[in-house]
């Protein structure tokens, strides 16, 4: 991961999209440095992006913290709530709690909305530029907007022709939230890269089924290094 950043940043990439879910922010951290070593950058010239994660809705802050100690960073770019649910933080594992019975471990009474509320006081310390959801459907984001005094920056959600998302999209746009995207070769295992309408396209375009995914989201969204959610 560490050569995987550097070179990225060597090669032009200035997004760097993090999560403390991912758990490899220490090596993501390492691969900055290098990558601003060898080629003379500022940390100004690049974007980070880091989410706070389900089990620290009711610990903001503290999330936050961590994933800069991690990335060995003083700020981020733009922090997002990674899912608008809360797991329970006192459960039998740090990320990812369950009951005995296998199914997790929700803190249904904690709100999402409350959890950007405290996302929002996060906006006067210094540590983030910006704030935003992933994840987030229309129902979610009709929920937060009348309740909250800042519009989230960003909705970072799966999408690409077989999940295109229009209503949230058109909705996002119309809100002045903008749309990044994830998975836009499709979620693991999909079948998109040979689609034979992709594939007829790339041929007539004379270009890679890559390509014509990527061209897909250029009017309506930036898309995400990460591919893991």
């Amino acid at each position: 991961m560490r050569k995987a950043v550097a070179h990225a940043i060597k090669v032009g990439y200035r997004h760097i999209d993090c999560a403390y879910v991912y758990g490899n922010e220490k090596e993501v951290g390492e691969g900055i440095k290098e990558g601003l070593q060898e080629t003379g950058l500022k940390r100004s010239d690049l974007f980070i992006t880091t989410k706070l994660w389900c089990t620290y809705h009711t610990r903001v802050e503290q999330n936050l913290d961590i994933s800069l100690g991690l990335l060995g960073l003083d700020d981020v770019d733009l922090y997002l709530m990674h899912w608008p649910a809360a797991m329970n933080p006192h459960g039998n594992h740090e990320k990812f709690p369950r009951f005995p019975d296998g199914t997790r471990d929700m803190m249904r009474e904690r709100s999402h909305v409350d959890t950007y509320k405290d996302m929002q006081k996060l906006l006067s310390g210094g540590k983030v530029k910006a704030i935003g959801v992933s994840n987030y459907s229309t129902k979610y984001l009709e929920e937060l907007l009348p309740q909250v005094d800042i519009v989230p920056a960003v909705n970072q959600i799966e999408n690409h022709p077989l999940l295109p998302q229009q209503e949230i999209v058109n909705y996002c746009q119309a809100k002045g939230i903008h749309v990044t995207a994830y998975s836009p070769f499709g979620s693991t295992g999909s079948p998109l890269m040979q689609d034979e309408h992709v594939v007829k396209l790339a041929k007539e375009k004379d270009t890679s089924p890559g390509g014509i995914l990527l061209s897909y989201h250029s009017k309506a969204t930036t898309l995400s290094v990460s591919q893991h959610r």
